[in-house]
């Protein structure tokens, strides 16, 4: 082989050798709260990952498990011990280890606030101490919860009386309040537990209802809206630090552009699953005007008391921080 061909081919290879395909590409292995096809999958985690993989030429991948591998509720201590490198999830799932994360649906849906006020950060230094590293904390629009019920609300305070209604632990002060009796379920078992009369109402955010096709068993869905819902994407902590600074500087990038694209776009699936479900049968109910004008603060009283309960002082810490931001009641 001649001198120019050898050049040639030590060319090629060192070329090969820094292209994206070639890189050794790292796969982080995630898991997920939700099954892939429901919306906060199709808008949340798919779009991050593929932003992620698009962002590092490949050499970031993802490889997905949902609650089929391991239930929702039991998702948080296998990431925080290194069996996962990454968590897509609600922290109500976890409440019971914290509830540091749960405090943020009770800080206003703006993610560059959060961000710039130093919330975040300290929601993120809270749970490395766990083992964790928060990416991102993704609001679902402008407002985040409702309630789907069978029959309308009563028309006199409190409106939710003598209903069991479905939700977290998020959601339990608020429906004591309103006069209903909360019951903890996952959302995969809402459609049956409404069909058989198991429960009379479901707290939900204000998309997702359509996914799991609870049109067909409760016809009618509460106006207003209330609250703010986020989800979060942890990472390992250990896996987080062994990634390197470039590939830490590259996740953060994309995690805080869906944080800032996600209000935007929730609210309108918000509105459009909301114009479907009336195309389907279903009808909207009002809360009577006692109980809609204090909505918002039973919500956020309710978050704040839970983080209390559980993590005292700082609980107490971050919602100082957030008033003060004017982020939260």
């Amino acid at each position: 082989m001649g001198a120019m061909n050898r050049r040639q081919v030590l060319g090629s290879a060192a070329l090969l050798a820094l292209s994206p395909a070639a890189r050794a590409q790292r796969e982080l292995r995630s898991l997920n709260a939700f099954a892939p096809n429901f919306v906060f999958s199709r808008e949340i985690a798919t779009p991050f990952f593929e932003a992620v993989r698009r962002a590092s030429n490949g050499s970031l991948g993802f490889r997905a498990s949902g609650p089929e591998v391991v239930p929702f509720a039991e998702q948080f201590q296998p990431t925080a011990a290194g069996a996962f490198d990454l968590l897509f999830t609600h922290p109500a799932y976890h409440s019971g280890t914290t509830a540091m994360g749960l405090a943020m649906d009770a800080v206003a849906a703006d993610p560059a606030k959060r961000r710039e006020g130093g919330v975040i950060d300290l929601v993120d230094q809270h749970y490395q101490k766990l083992g964790l590293k928060v990416l991102a904390v993704v609001p679902t629009g402008g407002k985040g919860f409702q309630y789907i019920t069978k029959t309308p609300l009563k028309t006199t305070s409190p409106a939710l009386a003598g209903m069991k209604v479905r939700g977290t632990v998020s959601y339990h002060p608020m429906i004591k309040a309103l006069g209903g009796s909360p019951v903890v379920m996952g959302g995969g078992d809402v459609y049956s537990a409404l069909e058989k009369g198991v429960i009379d109402a479901a707290a939900w955010g204000l998309t997702g209802v359509l996914d799991f096709k609870w049109n067909e068993v409760a016809k009618f869905y509460a106006r207003p809206g209330f609250g703010q819902a986020s989800l979060y994407v942890f990472m390992n902590l250990r896996s987080w630090q062994g990634v390197g600074a470039d590939a830490q500087r590259l996740l953060m990038d994309e995690a805080r552009k869906i944080e800032l694209a996600s209000v935007k776009r929730f609210d309108e699936l918000a509105a459009a699953e909301e114009a479907e479900m009336k195309k389907r049968g279903m009808q909207e109910t009002m809360f009577p005007a006692a109980d809609a004008s204090r909505l918002e603060e039973l919500w956020a009283q309710g978050v704040w008391e839970i983080a209390r309960a559980k993590n005292g002082a700082e609980a107490d810490a971050m919602r100082h921080l957030a008033v003060a931001r004017g982020l939260s009641k």
